[in-house]
């Protein structure tokens, strides 16, 4: 490879964390940092719907939202898993249930994973199942829906994985399932929701007040280093904890009006049994 002043390197992310910047210095001479937007927030095109759901129940909550979709609905519906072993299982029981999917992770062949790549993309498959693999780099202009079935334990990679939704000016639907094994990011998901105008459930604001009086992260640039916004700190520096507000705005009201019909999970869905579009809280814990 040729030396750092002999080349031109382009770096392009949707995160930009300053540990990352730090370590990107090492590669760039005399270089330019261009921001679109906001770093690290989400597209003001996503509509953003989190559902209190519990493990044993995210298979017929799934069922109920895929089973409202309209048949005229030619979008194609992205499901984030967090292990291999599950991606496999969750296509397997969506196949079963009369759903054409596909799903791709590390363990599968080069041409296994382009196979099932084509078969979502041409929408011979519109339900595809993926790890983390398929959170970054994928660009898939027809993916209407993204559902995040396991939350990651890291919000950098829940913007990735939304993303892959409401690209290049398009419109997009993501929800997420949280329930008491996601504590550990409910306050940078919180921030995330405000800055980018979504509603937020009330039952997960209590769920961030208990969390915090038990030592939980309370804001967004603690934790694995300041996620940058769009300062540049090789050159400005700046504490971890200093962020720039992230603007953009979405449509608020977007999807909320109970769209999904009789789920019990959730605001939106229904009128569900674990919160409701007014932010009631209902689930002890």
């Amino acid at each position: 490879m040729p030396g750092v002043g002999d080349r031109q390197t382009l770096m392009f992310s949707a995160t930009f964390p300053r540990d990352i910047q730090i370590l990107a210095r090492d590669f760039l001479k005399d270089y330019v940092f261009l921001s679109v937007g906001r770093v690290g927030s989400t597209s003001e095109n996503i509509t953003q719907k989190i559902e209190y759901v519990e493990d044993e129940d995210k298979r017929s909550v799934l069922l109920d939202i895929l089973h409202s979709q309209p048949d005229t609905d030619r979008g194609l519906t992205l499901i984030f898993v967090e292990t291999k072993r599950m991606a496999d299982m969750l296509s397997e029981f969506l196949i079963q249930s009369n759903f054409p999917a596909t799903s791709i992770h590390g363990d599968r062949s080069q041409r296994e994973r382009e196979r099932a790549l084509d078969s979502f993309r041409t929408g011979r498959t519109p339900i595809m199942v993926a790890t983390a693999v398929a959170a970054r780099g994928l660009d898939i202009p027809n993916v209407t829906h993204v559902i995040n079935y396991d939350l990651p334990t890291d919000i950098d990679d829940y913007v990735h994985r939304i993303g892959r939704t409401g690209r290049a000016g398009n419109v997009g639907l993501s929800t997420a399932f949280f329930n008491r094994g996601n504590k550990g990011i409910v306050r940078e998901l919180i921030d995330l929701l405000k800055e980018a105008n979504q509603i937020i459930p009330g039952w997960l604001e209590t769920v961030a007040k208990e969390t915090q009086g038990f030592g939980g992260r309370s804001s967004r640039g603690n934790g694995r280093g300041s996620r940058g916004g769009n300062r540049d700190y090789r050159k400005f520096g700046g504490s971890s904890s200093e962020r720039g507000g992230y603007g953009g705005g979405s449509e608020p009201g977007f999807y909320s009006g109970g769209g999904y019909g009789g789920g019990n999970y959730g605001g939106g869905y229904g009128g569900g049994n674990y919160g409701n579009a007014n932010g009631n809280y209902k689930q002890s814990w």
